[in-house]
């Protein structure tokens, strides 16, 4: 059974983080989960939340707004829709996310506002698990 395995964070814009982990905690959409080396391989999609890499030298989180993630037994690669560190989030970030959510709950059809309801609460439950208070709309 292997200590480590290879974990790697991009994003449209970057590359995040590219670490040897012992774990990876990930917000997936049917709930958060660890994935660990010799993990059965898995493919999932993320809602918004906070993503926590462990390593030899502790740990580092990450805000994710979703996205996808491949898990193998050799290692996990997120492919985020949007990703920042957590030393990089501020308060405008969240409260400009937070909006964006906003504003696709109001233009989301009949069939799709549950959806994007949940996007929404997902964004500002991510965004007051990093310390953060976004403005919150009246959900």
């Amino acid at each position: 059974m292997a200590d480590t395995m290879q974990f790697d964070l991009v994003s449209p814009e970057r590359r995040l983080a590219s670490v040897s982990a012992t774990q990876v905690e990930i917000p997936g959409a049917e709930g958060d989960f660890t994935a660990m080396p010799d993990h059965a391989p898995v493919i999932t999609t993320l809602r918004p939340g906070v993503l926590t890499v462990t390593t030899s030298g502790g740990s580092d989180d990450y805000f994710v707004t979703g996205g996808f993630a491949e898990i193998t037994a050799e290692g996990t690669s997120v492919l985020a829709e949007r990703a920042f560190a957590k030393a990089d989030m501020t308060q405008e970030i969240i409260d400009d996310l937070v909006a964006e959510a906003d504003t696709a709950r109001g233009e989301a059809g009949a069939e799709t506002v549950d959806a994007a309801t949940k996007l929404l609460a997902d964004m500002v439950a991510a965004g007051t698990a990093i310390g953060l208070s976004p403005k919150q709309p009246s959900l």
